[in-house]
């Protein structure tokens, strides 16, 4: 591995993040961070593509040691693409959370392929991509036809760092409707309606489109021989950098955390899963089926918390006083989501609660969906916790103390996404990473939890 730098783009739904790693290390050196915005335009409301792209540039030219930086990698969340025509203008780049796509929801239902095929579930709003296409096929037709290109959001990215067009698998496979895991081709979906023929070819997550174009080197000061690596979806890229640490065959799951908590386990019975519950087969960088479950747990735990309370982090104490009062969450708090997407959300003896209490009750809360989620995907081995829920200080171990069987850890780097970018630039191979940096986590000991569990699942099971 040569010396130098990698950086990560990470372009969540909330936030978008640049990772400066050391090479060698997998440290993090630098990084910085913005929120993302939702413009409000027609004919949906869109992803603000252009403003973090300004952002990236302006952070980029801020690298203390940018002319150390070898490989630029982009990761991005799914159910995101950027429509553009042939004179590469862009013309929509859509926001998945936009009640529009629900117009034509019908009409699309005739349209997609069946479960047992693409292991996607119909989801709400334009969660599935393929609902995002048919719904400006169908209601804008004439901005549809100008579209030349699909590009999925990690390679638009690329493509504006590198001038090179690429498609990517686990992108594309990201609940999208558009991807059968098992046939590894398009969905009949994206066949007949002329979808797949949009998308620019396939590449590997960690092939190099190319050295970054010579405007951008230019704005920058980046080494114009550094290079653009094609890119992966933000679970996915999770997902690979334990991928890589693995022995073969060695089962493990990974809880991937942020706007979107994650679960996927390996070794998966895609025959269990069912998309009533969220569940779905995400496609790994390697192209092969990973059984996940999820829901929207940085939305859920913000509604318990509440807004103002988002930093306080809880102690074994706030706790405890969760415990003795016998304080309650249950889900759901955003609808159609999760383990119980038609559950309505609700407070028992929670109204006392001080804000760390409420920061406790808000990680409990989501430890016990994460671990409903594993059960239903039969999760076995290693359990690795990334994100934002690995710098909590209950999550991992409320959660290695409801599954003594498995041995919780928390990821090595903060990001997900910074450790699975760095594993692109190492070739995506087994046992690459070195030792097992990742550090275990010791259940939490105290009583009453194990009886809290069982009550709180016979309540949201009645």
């Amino acid at each position: 591995m040569d010396a130098g730098l990698i950086a990560v783009i990470d372009i969540g739904k909330t936030n978008a993040k640049l990772f400066v790693l050391d090479a060698l290390s997998g440290q993090i050196v630098w990084s910085r961070q913005r929120p993302n915005e939702v413009i409000a335009t027609s004919p949906v409301k869109q992803l603000d593509v252009r403003g973090v792209e300004t952002w990236l540039v302006r952070e980029l030219a801020e690298v203390p040691d940018k002319k150390s930086i070898r490989r630029i990698v982009p990761v991005a969340h799914g159910a995101a693409a950027v429509l553009v025509d042939d004179e590469g203008s862009i013309l929509v780049a859509p926001d998945y959370e936009d009640v529009a796509f629900e117009s034509t929801r019908e009409a699309y239902t005739r349209e997609r392929d069946s479960f047992e095929y693409t292991f996607s579930p119909q989801l709400p709003l334009g969660l599935n991509l393929g609902a995002q296409l048919h719904f400006l096929e169908v209601e804008h037709p004439p901005l549809f036809r100008r579209v030349a290109h699909v590009l999925l959001l990690p390679q638009f990215f690329g493509w504006r760092l590198s001038g090179v067009m690429a498609s990517e698998i686990t992108s594309l496979g990201c609940h999208s409707d558009l991807w059968r895991p098992l046939e590894r081709g398009f969905s009949a979906l994206a066949r007949n309606r002329g979808y797949a023929g949009r998308f620019p070819p396939l590449r590997r997550a960690s092939d190099a489109l190319g050295t970054v174009r010579q405007p951008i080197a230019a704005i920058t000061g980046l080494d114009p021989d550094c290079q653009v690596i094609c890119g992966i979806h933000d679970s996915g890229a999770s997902y690979l950098s334990h991928l890589c640490r693995q022995r073969e065959g060695s089962a493990f799951a990974v809880v991937s955390s942020g706007t979107w908590t994650i679960a996927m386990a390996s070794e998966p019975d895609l025959r269990k899963l069912r998309q009533e519950c969220d569940m779905l087969a995400n496609i790994d960088a390697f192209g092969s089926p990973v059984a996940t479950a999820r829901f929207m747990g940085g939305r859920e735990y913000q509604a318990v918390v509440g807004d103002r309370d988002m930093e306080i982090m809880p102690t074994a104490m706030s706790l405890r006083s969760v415990l003795d009062q016998r304080a309650m969450a249950l889900p759901s708090f955003v609808r159609g989501s999760g383990p119980f997407p038609h559950n309505e959300g609700e407070f028992l003896r929670a109204e006392r609660l001080e804000p760390s209490a409420r920061a406790a009750l808000g990680t409990l809360y989501v430890a016990l969906i994460v671990d409903v989620m594993l059960d239903r995907l039969e999760a076995r081995g290693d359990l690795v916790i990334d994100g934002p829920l690995a710098r909590n200080p209950l999550f991992a171990p409320i959660l290695a103390a409801f599954r003594p069987a498995s041995r919780v850890q928390l990821g090595e780097s903060s990001s997900g996404a910074a450790s699975g970018g760095l594993a692109l630039t190492r070739g995506m191979r087994r046992g690459v990473t070195g030792r097992d940096r990742d550090s275990t986590v010791e259940p939490l000991a105290i009583d009453d939890l194990q009886a809290y569990r069982t009550q709180w699942r016979e309540c949201v099971s009645s």
